[in-house]
């Protein structure tokens, strides 16, 4: 347990490294089960939830090292893997489930309890289980736990009701070692999916079309470990992207993908921020008040929920009123009250938010409730009068690498502190 402490400073200046993609490392990890030896990856970020799936991995026999330099993971898959995802490790963490393709791809059978992670209102996987279903999976449960069989998996077309990027994982990664052709149809098109996919072809699957809304598999017999470099994070970009927005100042983000955030670069020019990409990454600037603008998150290529609450602690600084539309997730809107806690005008209207910007925010005591509203309200406090304390910062420290470090190094005053609050 700890909390961030923050105090309002000076214009940010200089650069921030942007690390490896969360959403993209703890799939290509759980993709490492599809073949025997050993794979490494490279970028792979210190983050709480890479160390939580590594615990995973060795729970089922996998051998799991960080390489010297810190910047990589060795993972040796032996012959002799135990298809089990424990609950202790599942319930913290949701992204655990992708471990469900892999193993009945490679071994015919897992059992995994059902995910945990953030609580930001009900994310059923039934569109996981109903696609691999088609493939040939039969499922069955008991006392929270998932028992899944496949005698052999049969490639299929499987139509997605949503383009849930969870199940275009777990049905891509049992597709590549199914008999036959599997094409995916609504699938999702987020970069993690262009990664994922770049990550098994690089394995020897025939993966084409991932990044767009049909992907199609022809299933082979084997695959072999190899090696690749974990896409830039892009929700770690657009958290520094509005750090520069609230505090004023200008940065340089290393590594990030500009061809990533186009929809969120867009929203932010209208906002007032401006942009531009590098050759070594992106390039942002602001001065003055933000101008509000209304968001509404939807699947890539669109604004991504993850997105959402740092663009609602720029607009409840900006110059108008805001309207916020969640469409993706019920109830992610329960780190407001720890908005208005610092004097935020922001009234909440069923899936919709309405922020009226204010002048400046003041310092407070606040809580972070999951990952992206906790380093929000970390951002929100650069733009506040006073000293505000964020709580429960390991839930901050699951998807950021030396999130205070970071920020500090481009001028913000941050810190970290394990003493009670």
């Amino acid at each position: 347990m700890g909390h961030y402490v923050v105090r309002p400073g000076p214009r940010l200046e200089g650069s921030v490294p942007i690390g490896g993609a969360k959403n993209s490392v703890l799939k290509l990890m759980a993709a490492t089960l599809l073949a025997e030896g050993t794979h490494r990856l490279r970028n792979v970020p210190h983050i709480a939830d890479v160390e939580i799936m590594c615990d995973l991995l060795v729970s089922m026999g996998v051998d799991v090292k960080r390489d010297p330099d810190g910047a990589g993971l060795s993972i040796t898959r032996f012959s002799d893997v135990t298809p089990e995802a424990p609950y202790e490790l599942v319930e913290r963490m949701r992204a655990s489930i992708v471990v469900l393709g892999p193993l009945l791809g490679a071994f015919g059978q897992a059992r995994v309890s059902m995910p945990g992670g953030d609580d930001f209102g009900s994310r059923p996987i039934d569109l996981h289980l109903q696609g691999l279903e088609a493939l040939g999976a039969e499922f069955s449960f008991a006392h929270g736990t998932i028992e899944a069989r496949a005698a052999e998996l049969l490639g299929t077309r499987v139509l997605l009701e949503f383009p849930s990027v969870g199940a275009t994982e777990n049905l891509l990664m049992a597709a590549v070692l199914a008999k036959g052709t599997t094409v995916i149809d609504n699938a999702a098109r987020e970069p993690e999916i262009a990664d994922l996919a770049a990550f098994l072809n690089r394995m020897g699957a025939r993966v084409v079309g991932a990044g767009t809304s049909t992907i199609e598999v022809e299933g082979v017999h084997e695959l072999s470990p190899v090696e690749h470099e974990v896409i830039p994070d892009r929700v770690e970009a657009a958290t520094f992207l509005a750090a520069v927005g609230i505090a004023g100042g200008e940065i340089l983000l290393e590594g990030a993908r500009s061809d990533h955030m186009d929809m969120l670069l867009q929203k932010l020019g209208e906002m007032g921020l401006r942009t531009s990409p590098t050759g070594s990454g992106l390039w942002a600037s602001s001065s003055g008040r933000l101008s509000s603008v209304d968001v509404s998150t939807l699947p890539y290529p669109g604004v991504a929920t993850d997105y959402k609450p740092v663009l609602v602690a720029m607009l409840s600084l900006a110059d108008g009123v805001g309207i916020v539309t969640e469409n993706l997730f019920a109830d992610r809107f329960r780190y407001v009250a720890e908005l208005v806690r610092m004097g935020a005008d922001i009234r909440i209207q069923g899936h919709h938010a309405v922020v009226r910007g204010v002048e400046r925010l003041s310092g407070a005591p606040v809580k972070a409730p999951d990952i992206r509203a906790g380093a929000a309200l970390v951002l929100a406090g650069l733009g506040a009068e006073g000293e505000t304390v964020v709580t429960d910062s390991e839930h901050v420290e699951r998807g950021y690498e030396d999130f205070a470090g970071k920020l500090r190094s481009i001028g913000a005053d941050v810190t970290l502190s394990r003493t009670p609050a």
